[in-house]
């Protein structure tokens, strides 16, 4: 295989076809090119399609019927479990038949509308059947060898097309492109029965075993046969109760061939395809374009999006119905306790685990009742209920409840994002909402459909309750852009469908029904823009009077007393001292044991190097701190923390990213001595020659020196802003607070200086802080007062001197290395015309230093690029600015 490979790899233009393929851009075009030139080939049929008369149609189903076709649609969709029942048996995975349907329905539901060439239904597959205790090494397998089996059944009916048993002549001669695809599907079922029965597909999936059974084959192909043979049986049931009698075979046929069309076009759930083709199938047999349409729009509904939004509650049921909050919110070996709702879905065991499916799930219902309540809102509800509701309420009672109805709607959309989220305040008044909702579409023209179903969502919300504990999230200005441009085109979408199926179904009204008494329920412009208005103020108003905004008053604690105090008794590390800066804040763990120093960037809490206090108390510290952070949904991030922690963020499920070396010169071990320093010994001696004084100054420094100092420091800056966070800027109150190392000319003018941090490790470290010195200074000058600070250090009983940080240095320079890192290493290769990372790290290694490597941790969920874009705006914004909120 690998030979074989090799070989073709040696053609160029396999070689371009790979390549062309790699390119994600063109592999989005292959369906929009399929959907393209199927439109083409149906442009005239879809120009004669109305929406008024599809929606009359669709109004003239007997609720009979209704039910039918709804019920065969859910067991069509039921009869997928196949494919979940037979790799339980093949596979021998321990999982309980109804946890098999469970998951067979919410894989495959999510599959059909979703798609994405099927990942959706392996992501969701591996997900639950991980959480329920199948072991990777068997749920890998089970996977692959599921994933192509799925359109073997498909591929059996194209031979019943080509053999002409399932006739579709008359479509096929139309398109005769058609008849390419039908033969490409037909031949992918002898290849997956070669490829089943191989020695390596035994080798690599059935794990060394025998090759697939020719049973088990078979099994794959029925079980796929069943699906695609019910799915088109749904169809013909649809089409029978909306078209009237209609040939199995003819219509079976057609749905065949716009299956073939819509896999091919990896569309989700072949929308567009598959349509297209359905809809030229069945006006080919003299049905009117409009009712083709509604066959479709009710097939989808039935099979698509209702067993969808059945597969949204299992999951929000299956994942999100445990008593814990968050995985992170109770101790280890503690159980969470279950409601009797709980306790009657499941067991126990099912609910000690969290996923983010769960508050997905239950953000989509919410999001689902939303669009629901606006759809209902922007179609003419039946004659027949209006009157009723007109009989039993005023015409004021029924236009204010259609106006209600839409601005709750737009409300919901907005909430389901407070939903996903977790937020209290979101849940309290989604809850609200549903019920408002439920009593408002039912006055408006008595749709108890959508009633019931907000209903639904609402009860699942009650019974999820323990799920919603944040007291509030960051509400940053992308987001709102975000959703504000989501919302409006919603509001426009609502607009253009409303008055268009209103002014559709009004030409098609019965006999003796006056127009004008449809038109006073609804003014579509005026509902739409009103609804958009006041929910976005609604909103507004529900985050501006929120309590605890932000968790500021959580967050807010810079004691500088007490944390001299703390120092006073545990031991700091080298970037301790920026802690007096005062641009941090301070969040004490473990009844104060544990000092988290950090700083805010949007969502995320950066903290600045490894907490400070006993070790032993570190890791529950940190736990505490994310919990607390987690109320406000911010991430707790740790930027450049040193090796010996790593072990303990690894253990908080963190990931790392390496940010650089920091240089660290063994004071015992330095020496101007040897060949190797002999240019440190001549620019020794040479500024010593010249008459240049080095001195260290002691706390409290005089106001003449200080001024003279932010001179040099302005001088040196030319302009440029200063930077924080990890950096030290020019600040009196704090170069007041440790010594000051002086570089004096021999007239007694300072022409460079260098502040000292403490390590607050009992003298053992020495390290510099702010570096300034003059323009005009000679060459060396930086070099000298380096080498005079180290034997100062030396003197003083310091055991080693802390140069400072060459960022991205020995980063990413492996072959395994990651794509982040890799991209880092080449910005400190070829960056020095904006920082100089290489020539910083080639300067430092004139001392002879050690390199000891810093990191970032960070917790999973955060995007690594997003991250570091935030940690570069947390340092360059301007020291005194006031913190970002946003």
């Amino acid at each position: 295989m690998h030979s074989m490979k090799q070989t073709l790899e040696r053609f160029k233009i396999v070689r371009l076809i790979v390549s062309i393929y790699r390119l994600k851009a063109v592999r989005a075009l292959v369906p929009l090119a399929a959907i393209a030139l199927v439109y083409l080939e149906g442009q005239h049929e879809l120009k004669r399609v109305h929406l008024g008369l599809i929606l009359r149609e669709l109004r003239h189903v007997p609720a009979g019927a209704i039910l039918e076709m709804m019920g065969v649609a859910l067991f069509s969709v039921a009869v997928m479990s196949g494919y979940d029942y037979l790799i339980r048996r093949h596979f021998r995975l321990d999982l309980g038949r109804w946890s098999t349907f469970r998951y067979s329905w919410i894989a495959n539901t999510f599959n059909n509308l979703i798609g994405f060439a099927g990942l959706a239904g392996v992501g969701l597959r591996t997900l639950l059947y991980k959480k329920s205790g199948v072991p990777a090494s068997v749920l890998t397998p089970a996977i692959v060898f599921l994933s192509p089996l799925m359109i073997t059944g498909l591929s059996l009916l194209s031979w019943g097309n080509i053999l002409g048993l399932l006739p579709a002549a008359a479509l096929l001669h139309e398109h005769r492109w058609l008849v390419f695809a039908v033969w490409g599907m037909a031949l992918y079922l002898p290849f997956f029965i070669i490829v089943q029965r191989s020695a390596l597909f035994a080798k690599w999936i059935n794990r060394g075993q025998n090759r697939t059974p020719w049973l088990t084959v078979g099994a794959s192909i029925g079980a796929s046969l069943l699906e695609w043979l019910f799915a088109g049986i749904t169809f013909w049931i649809i089409g029978g109760h909306l078209l009237g009698r209609i040939d199995f075979v003819t219509v079976f046929s057609i749905y065949v061939i716009a299956a073939i069309a819509g896999i091919l076009s990896m569309a989700p759930g072949g929308i567009g395809a598959f349509d297209l083709i359905a809809l030229l199938g069945l006006t080919q047999l003299g049905y009117r374009s409009d009712q083709a349409m509604a066959v479709l729009v009710i097939y989808r509904l039935f099979y698509y999006l209702i067993p969808w939004l059945i597969g949204l509650v299992l999951a929000a049921l299956e994942i999100g119905l445990q008593g814990k909050k968050s995985a992170d919110r109770n101790s280890a070996g503690i159980e969470p306790s279950l409601n009797v709702w709980q306790k009657i879905w499941g067991w126990p065991g099912q609910y000690t685990f969290l996923s983010d499916l769960g508050v997905w799930a239950l953000g989509k219902l919410v999001f689902a009742s939303g669009i629901i309540l606006l759809l209902s809102a922007a179609t003419p509800e039946l004659l027949y209920r209006l009157r009723i509701t007109e009989d039993l309420l005023s015409l004021p009672v029924m236009r204010i409840s259609h106006h209600l109805s839409v601005l709750i709607g737009f409300m919901l959309i907005l909430l389901s994002r407070g939903i996903s989220l977790r937020v209290r305040r979101a849940f309290i008044w989604t809850s609200a909402l549903l019920f408002a909702g439920a009593v408002f579409t039912f006055t408006k023209g008595f749709d108890y459909e959508e009633a019931v179903f907000l209903l639904v969502v609402a009860f699942i919300l009650w019974i999820s309750r323990a799920r919603f504990y944040r007291i509030s999230v960051p509400v940053s200005r992308q987001n709102t852009a975000w959703w504000l441009a989501l919302t409006s085109f919603i509001a426009l979408v609502y607009y253009l469908l409303g008055n268009y199926v209103h002014h559709g179904f009004l030409k098609h009204l019965p006999h003796g029904v006056e127009p004008g008494w449809l038109h006073r329920h609804s003014n579509v412009a005026a509902t739409a823009a009103g609804g958009l208005v006041f929910s976005w103020l609604l909103l507004t108003m529900m985050i501006t009077l929120r309590p605890h905004r932000n968790g500021d008053e959580l967050f807010a604690d810079r004691d500088m007393e007490r944390l001299r105090r703390f120092l006073g008794e545990h031991t700091g590390n080298s970037l301790t001292h920026m802690l007096f800066l005062g641009d941090k804040s301070f969040y004490w763990a473990q009844d104060g044991k544990v000092l988290f120093a950090f700083a805010r960037a949007r969502d995320k809490l950066i903290v600045l190097g490894d907490p400070l206090g006993p070790r032993s108390l570190v890791n529950d510290g940190i736990s505490e701190f994310r919990q607390a952070a987690d109320l406000y949904g911010l991430a707790v991030v740790f930027y450049q923390v040193t090796p010996d922690f790593l072990p303990i963020y690894h253990e908080q499920g963190y990931h790392f990213f390496k940010l650089g070396e920091e240089a660290l010169v063994p004071l015992a071990d330095f020496t101007l001595s040897g060949k190797k320093n002999a240019d440190l010994r001549n620019v020794k001696s040479r500024f010593e020659r010249e008459g240049y004084v080095f001195e260290v100054a002691e706390a409290p420094h005089p106001e003449k020196l200080l001024d003279e100092l932010r001179r040099i420091s302005e001088e040196w800056l030319n302009g440029r802003s200063e930077k924080g966070y990890s950096l030290g800027w020019f600040k009196p109150a704090y170069l007041q607070l440790a010594q000051i190392a002086l570089l004096r000319s021999k007239e007694g003018d300072v022409l460079a200086f260098a502040s000292m941090a403490p390590g607050y490790d009992r003298g053992e470290t020495a390290s510099i802080d702010l570096m300034r010195h003059r323009r005009n200074t000679p060459n060396g000058t930086m070099d000298y007062l380096f080498i005079r600070l180290l034997e100062w250090a030396k003197e003083q009983g310091s055991l080693k001197f802390n140069l400072g940080n060459a960022p991205l240095s020995s980063v990413g320079h492996n072959s395994g290395a990651l794509r982040e890192e890799k991209l880092a290493h080449l910005v400190f290769v070829r960056g020095g015309h904006w920082y100089g990372f290489a020539g910083l790290r080639r300067y430092k290694e004139k001392f002879s230093p050690l390199w000891e490597p810093r990191y970032l941790a960070y917790p999973a969920t955060l995007t690594l690029s997003i991250l570091t874009l935030d940690l570069v705006r947390l340092v360059s914004r301007h020291p005194e600015a006031k913190e970002d909120q946003a």
